[in-house]
Order: structure tokens, then sequence, then C-alpha cells
């Protein structure tokens, strides 16, 4: 009684099938990337229209600050769909060989780069407008004797400083940037990790996110109580506290969004 070990033979109608279904899931791919980065870019360039007419309107310096502040976050949110997009949208094009393209990896690393800035400076940015807006309800004449233009643009400074020099972090250590699983994107080495400093980048970017996602919380809670509790004991100044509370709003919105895109990575990151 023979035994048949042969290979069944693949139909042609079947293979076809597979390279069809392979170019479709590309081309959706490719659709999506397009797709995500014309809505981000068109979407923002929006909101800077909105945000540098209201810089000019509002003169008052509880508002001037806060529009500062939303501006620099939001051009930090378009160039990162700009940047980051771009450069999702030429690896799809190129099929995803990196070998072919990215030889001696500088592309990888300028995308990891990219990713991480994109990722912690926004979420930085949203802290600071939390805070500003805390001590501006809480506190507002230490806000306006002592915090100027002056002082809000070097914690601009000093937030986008520091956000670059995590990102570079790895560059700076001599350790490169990893395409990830799906060859779409770069960052932080995230498998199989055996090495200490590979541990302590991914640990520091979860941190870091997660610390500023507390802060905006927990200052954003506090504007918010306080606002309350002022609505309540008197009536005065209704206009400015409008202005508040509509300030409060828009944090509210900007901290859920943080949280709804970036809290399952950066928890998953961190475990």
């Amino acid at each position: 009684m023979s035994t048949n070990n042969s290979k069944q033979p693949v139909s042609p109608a079947a293979g076809l099938l597979s390279n069809t279904t392979c170019q479709m899931e590309e081309e959706l791919s490719i659709s999506f990337s397009i797709t995500f980065m014309t809505v981000g870019i068109l979407s923002n360039s929006l909101a800077i229209a909105i945000l540098m007419k209201a810089y000019q309107r509002f003169r008052q310096k509880y508002k001037s600050s806060f529009l500062l502040l939303a501006s620099a976050l939001v051009i930090t949110d378009f160039f990162g769909h700009l940047i980051n997009g771009a450069i999702a949208v030429f690896v799809y094009a190129s099929d995803k060989d990196w070998i072919h393209f990215d030889k001696s990896n500088v592309l990888c690393s300028i995308f990891g780069i990219c990713m991480v800035f994109s990722g912690l400076c926004p979420l930085f940015l949203g802290s600071v407008m939390a805070i500003e807006r805390c001590i501006g309800v809480t506190q507002p004449i230490f806000h306006s004797t002592k915090i100027t233009s002056k002082h809000v643009k070097m914690m601009l400074s000093g937030v986008c400083f520091f956000a670059v020099f995590v990102a570079l972090l790895p560059i700076l250590g001599h350790r490169d940037y990893k395409i990830q699983a799906s060859k779409t994107w770069c960052f932080y080495k995230t498998d199989h990790i055996k090495d200490w400093e590979d541990r302590f980048y991914l640990l520091l970017f979860s941190f870091l996110g997660l610390l500023a996602l507390g802060i905006s919380f927990f200052c954003n809670a506090i504007t918010g109580i306080s606002l309350l509790r002022v609505k309540f004991k008197s009536q005065q100044h209704r206009q400015g506290r409008s202005h508040h509370f509509e300030m409060v709003i828009q944090l509210l919105v900007i901290m859920c969004v943080s949280c709804v895109c970036w809290s399952p990575f950066l928890v998953r990151t961190y475990g």
C-alpha cells in the first residue's frame, strides 16, 4: 500500500486571487495614509489660520498666552502629519523595501525621531496649556504680573528642545531606530528587548507621555472646579469667566483626543 506524499499543485486562479488581494490591500494602505495625511494637514491649516487671526484680535494677556500655546500645538501637529505622512506614503510606494531604499538606515532614523517628537511634543504642550490656565484661574494676580509673553515663549522653547532631546537620545547613545513589524514605520526597538538601554527608551517615552496626560487631567480638573465655584458665588466678570470656560472646554477636547489616541499605545509600551 503506497502513500502519496506529493504536494497538491496550486491552481493559477488561486495564485491570481492571492496577488490581487495583496495588491488591493497595498492600494488601500496607501490611500488611507494619503487621506489621513491630507485631512490632518487641511484641518491643522484651518486651525492655524483661525488661531493666528484670533491671536491678533485678542490683546488680553490671558487670552493671548493661551492662543500662543494652542498655535504651537497645532503647528507641531501639522508638521507631524506632513513629515510622517509623506515618509509613510513613500515607504508604501516603495513596496516597503527598506533594504533597497534605506541601506544606511538614515530615513528610518529620521522617521523614528519625527514619530517620537510629534508624539511627545503635543502632549507636553497640552499639559503646559493646562498648567497656564490653572494658574490663570486660581492665581489671577500672579498670572497677570509674573507670567509674560516672554515667559510663555521660553516655556515653548523649553518644551520643544526637551522633546527633540528625547527623540535624539538613541542617536546620541549610538543606537538605531528600528523598522517595526509592519515595515511601515520606525520607532524604538520594541521586540526581543534584552538590553537595559532599549528598555529605558521605551519606558521614558511612555512615562513622559502618561505624565503629561496626568498633569493635563489634574490641572483641568482644578480649573473646572474653581470656575464652577466662582460661577455659583458671584455674577461679576461674566465675560471673563465665559472666556475661561471656553478655553477649558478646548483643553478638555484636546485632552480627550490625546487620551484616546495615545493612552493605549503608551500603556502597552510601558508594559
